[in-house]
């Protein structure tokens, strides 16, 4: 059957810190508790789409040191395939994440050893994706990486999304191999899709960066999101959920989509679908988010349906 979901992206070993509100420049304020966990949005995405189901494998670098070991076992546990994650001699990748008692956070990412990513692994991963299968990019890794990735996809008949977090400058070159480009509020303004307020701003954000990819998803966190494609474009409200904590939402809408792309579910079902994973990650706790699967998402779909 080969790979159905191929990420090529990031491993940070993450320190979270939840305190009552985020400080203030120059302000030292004191936190309530903190926590580890393994994170990047490699990582996360790829056990997100392994959690909904998919066949799922990771091409990633981390160091040859605990943190290291730890992400990988990690990825065993969560059922991802990391054959072709290298083991470097710069330290792994790190990040320190604070969220408010609203559910609001900042992070702060250190690349170490992502950076050093080879084409051999790229390519040797990307010859064992389906023709059907899905490759997902970010932004956290160079974007010679992503190139040789989405290269390697393209030349299998692989549908290719990015993920083009965090915002930055890409090559026409990259833009025109991608075929689902997502982005949040903060990133679709950035690329010159406007500011997104709501769901009738993130739909005209969706519209104009339909120039750059074929299909735009463009989210709006409480408010929901928008996606453009050749059909036209459509929005889909949140749901209705408690908040508990936002970090982590748009990886889960990611790695949840690309798994029900492969499976062969149209863009505006996986897009519901994906939707519905990040709301339910979100009123997780992170300490219990380890045990979420695609049962929980399917569960919310029907009590929304009933």
């Amino acid at each position: 059957m080969g790979i159905e979901v191929l990420v090529v992206g990031s491993l940070h070993f993450d320190i979270v810190v939840h305190s009552e509100r985020l400080p203030r420049i120059g302000e030292t304020f004191p936190g309530r508790d903190w926590m580890t966990k393994c994170g990047g949005k490699g990582g996360n995405q790829a056990i997100a789409a392994a959690r909904h189901g998919a066949s799922t494998a990771i091409v990633a670098s981390v160091g040859n040191d605990r943190f290291g070991t730890l992400l990988l076992d990690n990825l065993t546990l969560s059922r991802v395939d990391s054959r072709f994650v290298q083991r470097s001699e710069i330290g792994s990748g790190m990040s320190v994440a604070m969220s408010d008692a609203a559910g609001d956070y900042g992070a702060v990412i250190v690349t170490g050893s992502n950076a050093q990513l080879g084409d051999e692994a790229i390519l040797a991963a990307a010859n064992e994706l389906s023709q059907t299968g899905v490759l997902v990019l970010q932004n956290e890794l160079p974007e010679q990486a992503n190139l040789v990735a989405a290269r390697a996809a393209q030349a299998r008949g692989a549908q290719v999304i990015l993920n083009a977090a965090p915002a930055r400058a890409m090559s026409s070159e990259l833009l025109t191999l991608v075929d689902v480009l997502i982005v949040n509020a903060v990133e679709a303004e950035m690329l010159g899709g406007g500011v997104v307020s709501d769901l009738l701003s993130a739909e005209r954000a969706a519209e104009t960066l339909a120039i750059l990819v074929p299909v735009v998803i463009v989210t709006a966190g409480g408010h929901g999101l928008a996606f453009h494609s050749a059909m036209g474009s459509h929005t889909l409200g949140a749901y209705s959920v408690a908040l508990v904590n936002s970090h982590g939402a748009g990886d889960a809408f990611v790695g949840a989509l690309a798994a029900k792309l492969a499976q062969a579910m149209t863009l505006e079902e996986a897009t519901v679908y994906a939707n519905a994973a990040a709301a339910v990650l979100v009123s997780t706790q992170e300490a219990k988010r380890q045990l979420l699967s695609s049962h929980d998402t399917e569960n919310l779909l029907r009590r929304m349906t009933q």
